[in-house]
């Protein structure tokens, strides 16, 4: 079993390029900023070319994917994915590979 660390900036990251890939426009044209909320836990607000959009954690899990696909060449579909809350390192996920 592998298990894969990914930091806030990574997800950040992952974001950013997912909305990029989504709205056909280049990734530094997107801002993110990661939420959590004791209700509705993990979201993030995108930001591109003044408008603004919610991703609930479906969506930052398919960012995720994204990332790991397109970026560093894994299968997406082969790990679980785990987004955490961390006291020091922020929101943090956990790419578990099995097998």
């Amino acid at each position: 079993m592998e298990k894969l660390k990914l930091s806030e900036q990574d997800i950040v990251n992952a974001l950013c390029l997912y909305t990029a890939d989504k709205k056909q426009i280049n990734p530094s044209d997107v801002s993110i900023e990661l939420m959590w909320d004791e209700e509705y836990g993990f979201s993030a607000s995108a930001t591109e070319n003044g408008r603004s959009q919610i991703l609930i954690q479906a969506n930052m899990i398919e960012a995720i994917r994204f990332w790991l696909r397109h970026e560093l060449n894994r299968d997406p579909f082969a790990a679980s994915l785990e987004l955490e809350l961390d006291d020091d390192e922020g929101i943090i996920a956990f790419a578990t590979y099995h097998g």
